[in-house]
């Protein structure tokens, strides 16, 4: 009888230790299983496919269908690459990303009628990069998108090689910068055919951007808008046929401009209202409304290199020389 009951004793005591150990099992299990869908949900380096669907894992053999699906199951600093041409929707981004759209492979297009292209706006404490890059991508605003690329938050965005076009919806803007501070950085792209203007800079503190070999044209207002807290460098571009003017400084906004041709611009070449200030080299002004209109600072280097003929109207104010430091 002692022996039975210590065997009993004995297999209660074995019952109970499963009971405690067997929940254990079970969480670290439920741990192990999430871990792993977090893992798979948040990879580095995702695909999107014009055949894809949002519910695959946006493998490069199990592609997404939309930009949007992909940016959520793609880690922060990740990468977003397109397999085929199509259209891949309109997508609002809040963590460090690239989306290139693989021109050669696809030029990915993002079709955005009656509502923003792309929407940037990292806030998040964690992300110390806080940097966007978009490459080959085709920004269509379908005759009444609002704007192409809207800022509201990052250090730094990168756009290279893309065509933003077709925003006739109000306020109708290629790019709008609204930043509290920042980098803006524009290559090989080309902005057009916009309501407003191509580059509408109105950050609420310093914000600078580098523009090279873009091309600014056919937008029913200005090329770039410099307002204040921005400093613009444009290089090697064109800035032509837009209704009202090529480039804009206003109130602390600077723009200097080396080797762009400022032509055919309905409204005035080049602008500075409220203090704003332009410098010019290199620059071919011509067959523009008006020149120029000073109503800031125009600066001009010694000895000029620049060439303003040709223009419509006379020009307003005067140009300052300065000498090269």
């Amino acid at each position: 009888m002692g022996q039975s009951v210590s065997v009993h004793t004995f297999l209660r005591g074995i019952g109970m230790k499963k009971a405690r150990f067997n929940p254990a099992i079970l969480i670290l299990a439920i741990f192990a299983s999430t871990a792993g869908s977090m893992a798979q949900a948040q990879a580095t380096r995702t695909w999107v496919s014009g055949v894809g669907d949002d519910v695959n894992p946006c493998s490069r053999t199990a592609p997404c269908k939309t930009f949007a699906g992909a940016i959520s199951k793609t880690a922060t600093n990740g990468e977003i690459s397109v397999l085929d041409p199509g259209g891949y929707g309109a997508v609002t981004i809040t963590k460090s990303i690239t989306i290139d759209g693989s021109k050669g492979a696809g030029f990915g297009s993002i079709l955005a009628a009656s509502t923003n292209g792309i929407n940037i706006n990292i806030t998040d404490v964690a992300d110390t990069r806080k940097t966007v890059i978009l490459r080959n991508l085709s920004i269509n605003g379908g005759g009444n998108g609002l704007k192409g690329i809207n800022i509201l938050a990052a250090a730094k965005v990168i756009i290279a090689d893309s065509q933003i076009f077709g925003f006739n919806g109000s306020p109708g803007v290629g790019i709008h910068d609204t930043r509290a501070g920042g980098k803006l950085i524009v290559y090989g792209t080309e902005i057009s055919h916009n309501l407003g203007s191509a580059l509408l800079m109105q950050p609420t503190a310093l914000v600078t951007a580098a523009l090279d070999r873009v091309q600014l044209s056919a937008n029913n207002n200005s090329g770039i808008f410099a307002g204040n807290n921005t400093r613009v460098t444009i290089s090697d571009s064109v800035v032509a046929g837009n209704i009202s003017h090529g480039l804009f400084a206003d109130g602390t906004g600077i723009i200097n401009s080396d080797n762009v041709r400022i032509s055919n611009n309905g409204g005035t070449g080049v602008i500075t209202t409220g203090g704003g200030t332009i410098r010019l080299s290199n620059a071919v002004v011509t067959n523009n409304g008006v020149g120029f209109s000073n109503g800031g600072t125009i600066n001009t280097f010694t000895p000029s290199s620049n060439k303003i003929m040709g223009n419509t109207g006379a020009n307003v104010g005067a140009l300052t020389p300065i000498a090269q430091q």
